[in-house]
């Protein structure tokens, strides 16, 4: 399965897209301050983003997208237009910068399948790392930490701003009562399966020197179930493969994860080309499938001209991926999406402040 790219479940990308009904005009954005009411509700607080995610992105706005908004406000995170794209994966739905200056977003997949709600983020130059699989599993991990008083100073105000999104989730104690001392496995147990976490807990296997359990958590990792459309599981697969001397394996796993979207690695596509013992035979053959002639091959061959144009999207945002070069890409993915008669998707991608 290629979420980003050419095929979703064995159909065309076209037929898995998440559309909502799209508007033929550029809609005004409000954004509405803090200072604007003594104790407002979260959805007048940020109206901005969930309007911008269903009147642009064209989709179903997360239920609740204004209570993260607010706990990302609260704890000290700088709220960001969600039009402010310039330079970003395309995909991106900026929501907040954090104060190391990370980039928190929402990722608007082109193509998924039905009913995968948006995941959260964190925008980096060669694409995205995964941080939750939804807005609720993400509102969730930040109560627990806030709970455990690890990331953060204790504050009420995180849970107070929460609501009704975070009683339905976590309730405040409910770390301490479980006994369990590492958030890490709480983490795991309780909120869900998140690549950071899973990554530390191999790693603490090799640092007891179990290889074993090392090597199984990492296949674990990889069961497409987990983290559908993601490179990065099998990216790290390779990696804790090749530190066990696992050399073939290791090249074959990183070649598995060059089959998914680049710009879902979690690190630069060179890391991994290495290990798969690819020079740059794969980068020229996306250069050549997006040519003329790549298309004309495609055309004689009976490909469904839609799916020609999906592809050679997927393939110019997988290249931008290589340098970041986002901007420099952008139009002629937009052209494809356009081609593809998916002009809600071209609005999208196109739009900036």
């Amino acid at each position: 399965m290629r979420i980003g790219g050419g095929m979703v479940y064995g159909a065309p990308r076209a037929t898995s897209l998440l559309l909502g009904h799209g508007i033929s005009r550029r809609p005004t954005l409000r954004c509405f301050s803090a200072a604007a009411s003594p104790s407002p509700t979260p959805s007048l607080l940020f109206p901005d983003h969930t309007e911008f995610i269903r009147d642009v992105a064209a989709i179903q706005p997360p239920k609740h997208l204004p209570h993260l908004m607010r706990m990302l406000r609260t704890r000290g995170d700088s709220i960001v237009s969600p039009g402010d794209k310039q330079g970003l994966i395309p995909l991106a739905i900026p929501l907040a910068k954090t104060s190391s200056d990370d980039l928190i977003a929402l990722l608007r997949w082109p193509t998924a399948p039905p009913g995968m709600e948006m995941p959260v983020v964190e925008v980096r130059k060669y694409g995205v790392w995964l941080l939750a699989k939804t807005v609720d599993q993400f509102i969730h991990r930040i109560l627990v930490e806030e709970d455990a008083n690890l990331l953060y100073k204790c504050n009420d105000e995180i849970f107070d701003v929460a609501a009704d999104a975070g009683e339905n989730l976590y309730t405040k104690g409910d770390f301490a009562k479980s006994q369990i001392s590492d958030l890490d496995v709480y983490l795991l147990k309780k909120v869900g399966l998140f690549p950071d976490v899973l990554e530390r807990k191999i790693m603490r296997h090799f640092e007891k020197g179990d290889q074993v359990s090392a090597l199984v958590t990492g296949e674990y990792y990889t069961r497409k179930e987990h983290f559908p459309g993601f490179a990065r599981p099998f990216v790290f697969n390779s990696k804790i493969l090749l530190k066990v001397g696992r050399t073939l394996e290791a090249k074959d796993a990183a070649r598995g994860a060059l089959k998914s979207p680049w710009w879902t690695l979690g690190c630069p596509y060179k890391e991994v080309a290495e290990i798969a013992e690819w020079e740059d035979e794969q980068i020229e053959y996306m250069q050549e499938r997006v040519t003329e002639d790549g298309r004309q091959q495609d055309l004689n061959k009976g490909k469904d001209p839609a799916q020609i144009v999906l592809d050679e999207a997927a393939f110019l945002l997988d290249l931008a991926s290589i340098d970041g070069s986002w901007d420099n890409y952008l139009d002629r993915i937009v052209g494809c999406y356009k081609e593809a008669g998916l002009h809600d998707v071209a609005r999208f991608l196109e739009y900036r402040d």
